[in-house]
């Protein structure tokens, strides 16, 4: 299956695993000025962050549309360090402030937020023109081990004809309330079209951090520490083979609450899902950032692996190419999820009773992410390893196979 028919299936896939979102608790009458800053770490197994190749490399793969944007930090891109800042200022919305950064960010003095312009876009639920009658398979297998359990796979079948999509075997996938922050023309951001500095490597938040601007609450100055800093990179490597079986291995991530890995290939004419989850369940919703009461309890049900694993086995063939046809390869992805912080002033009081106004309320998401190609061997990561350089011409031969190139 080719490219173009994995992004033709994409709306369709969608529909097969779709879940409503779990209602959450009632969120209580927020401050006046709210900012939300997520931070994550993404990097390439078997790659060491590369510098001015990295650049060219963005370059590669679209030029200015892959400069750091905000929303970067949602998904796996480039290595590197990201962070999103978002502030809604109710009582001042959509004019321009500063973030005043500590000099460890390596960014300046400060940074600027700034109101995104409105976007118009019309939604639209139909198929790619020329691509509305499709078939295809989803086989989706779970749980750590070299071989594949009882019950599985279980099988989706998609049906689109004329633009109208029609599934049988789908299954609820879980979710949580999508929490991120709304963002339009009321809010200020970074990074902006006014600036898209790249962080840079060894760049640290922690420090103090003042937000200013008009009708900005003059309070508004936190102080990060090493739980609101950037993960370090998963170190992630691979032994084994499609045919045999691959077996991951991580060094512990420091301040990681739990780990998942997802999957996605093919297998001949299907489409191959596979997660570390115990339940089948799990879907690629969880693939984001989790609060921590949702960790703890995704955790006791078996669908996160708990903090302390290092090591989990991909069932053998299940992305092997049937005889007389040629592999075409996946794509693995691994999540460190890290805590989650409030910062408000003042501070919630120790008595329940006691009246309780903050004038401003900081959230700190924090995680770290991977990808790697299924079927090949991973070595420790290279810049980890002391004394082991890899050759540029292999490093260009991964960055090449990753960008499809």
């Amino acid at each position: 299956m080719t490219a173009s028919s994995f992004r033709s299936l994409s709306l369709a896939i969608a529909v097969a695993l779709v879940a409503a979102p779990a209602s959450g608790q009632q969120a209580a009458k927020p401050p006046k000025t709210n900012v939300w800053m997520d931070v994550a770490t993404h990097s390439m197994a078997g790659m060491p962050e590369m510098g001015g190749m990295g650049k060219m490399a963005m370059g590669m793969m679209g030029g200015s549309a892959a400069q750091n944007n905000y929303g970067s930090t949602r998904f796996g891109g480039m290595p590197g360090h990201y962070v999103d800042i978002a502030m809604l200022n109710t009582l001042n919305p959509g004019v321009e402030a500063d973030d005043r950064i500590p000099a460890g960010l390596k960014l300046g003095s400060n940074l600027p937020l700034v109101p995104p312009k409105a976007e118009v876009r019309e939604p639209s639920g139909d198929m790619p023109e020329g691509q509305k009658d499709t078939k295809a398979r989803i086989l989706v297998y779970w749980g750590c081990g070299s071989t594949i359990r009882p019950g599985q796979p279980k099988e989706i079948r998609i049906d689109v004809k004329d633009g109208q999509a029609k599934v049988s075997g789908s299954m609820q996938g879980r979710y949580v309330p999508d929490r991120t922050a709304k963002v339009g023309p009321s809010y200020a951001l970074w990074p902006n079209e006014h600036n898209r500095k790249s962080v840079p490597e060894g760049a640290s938040l922690v420090g103090e951090h003042q937000i200013t601007g008009a009708k900005v609450p003059d309070s508004l100055k936190f102080t990060l520490e090493q739980a609101q800093d950037f993960m370090p990179r998963i170190a992630l490597e691979s032994q084994g083979t499609l045919d045999s079986g691959q077996t991951w291995r991580w060094q512990p991530v420091d301040r990681a609450k739990a780990y998942f890995l997802h999957a996605f290939g093919t297998q001949g004419d299907a489409i191959v899902m596979w997660s570390s989850s115990e339940t089948a369940d799990a879907g690629m919703g969880v693939f984001d950032y989790l609060p921590g009461a949702t960790i703890d309890k995704w955790i006791k049900e078996k669908v996160l692996l708990a903090p302390a694993t290092t090591t989990c086995a991909m069932p053998k063939g299940i992305f092997a190419a049937p005889d007389g046809q040629s592999a075409s390869g996946g794509m693995m992805r691994m999540i460190a999820f890290g805590p989650e912080s409030n910062l408000a002033y003042p501070p919630r009081p120790s008595d329940p009773k006691a009246p309780w106004n903050p004038e401003w309320n900081v959230r700190v998401r924090t995680k770290s992410t991977t990808t790697a190609i299924l079927g090949m061997d991973i070595a420790a990561d290279q810049q980890d390893a002391p004394g082991k350089k890899e050759k540029p011409k292999s490093k260009m031969s991964l960055l090449k196979g990753l960008i499809g190139g």
